[in-house]
């Protein structure tokens, strides 16, 4: 780029420069042990001269950079302005392609389909055949009589006896004699059962 050589031509005259003033400042040196001010003198004006140029190069240098500063800042924002104006371009294409009348026409349909869905679930959750002759009254009125048996039949088996707690009686209160407890034995549970059975 333009820039970046121009710096670089600039940077090699402040070196040259440098290497002349510091040459000036030497032989004025010299010239002031040999006991010539005069010529001690011009050295030094000539280094003051190289000096100005130096600062002088050092101010054009700035500027450089100081215009390849505000170009960058320059170039990122026309690149931001750029990528805003294609991204509301993009928006604009986008709301032109789906107006409110389309997102309306869209929304019908996908109710007039989930509908029809619904009518095909229905249709096919329907009873054919023989499972459609089934009265659904006939079916609970076997189901109680299904529940009533059972639990007849609970209540006609032998309830097992568990060994009973000690009943604690206060003090003065107490019977004159147990009541006894009779143990039924497995043989006579089984025969309690299928007298149950016979009767029905």
């Amino acid at each position: 780029m333009k820039y970046e050589d121009t710096l670089e031509m600039l940077e090699k005259k402040e070196k040259v420069l440098l290497k002349k003033a510091s040459v000036e400042v030497e032989k004025a040196k010299d010239y002031s042990k040999a006991k010539n001010k005069r010529a001690a003198i011009q050295c030094l004006k000539r280094k003051r001269l190289y000096e100005q140029q130096i600062e002088q190069l050092g101010n054009f240098q700035l500027r450089i950079h100081d215009q390849m500063i505000m170009l960058e800042g320059a170039k990122a924002t026309t690149e931001t302005v750029d990528a805003l104006r294609t991204g509301a371009s993009t928006m604009k294409a986008m709301q032109k392609a789906t107006n409110i009348d389309d997102v309306d026409k869209t929304m019908d349909e996908i109710n007039e389909q989930t509908e029809n869905m619904k009518q095909i679930q229905e249709a096919l959750s329907t009873p054919i055949g023989a499972a459609a002759d089934f009265d659904e009254d006939e079916l609970e009125a076997e189901l109680e009589e299904l529940e009533g048996a059972e639990l007849e039949e609970q209540l006609l088996q032998p309830a097992t006896t568990a060994p009973a707690a000690p009943v604690q009686v206060p003090a003065g209160r107490q019977q004159a004699r147990p009541v006894p407890q009779k143990q039924r034995t497995a043989e006579e549970d089984e025969l309690a059962a299928l007298q149950a059975e016979m009767a029905l």
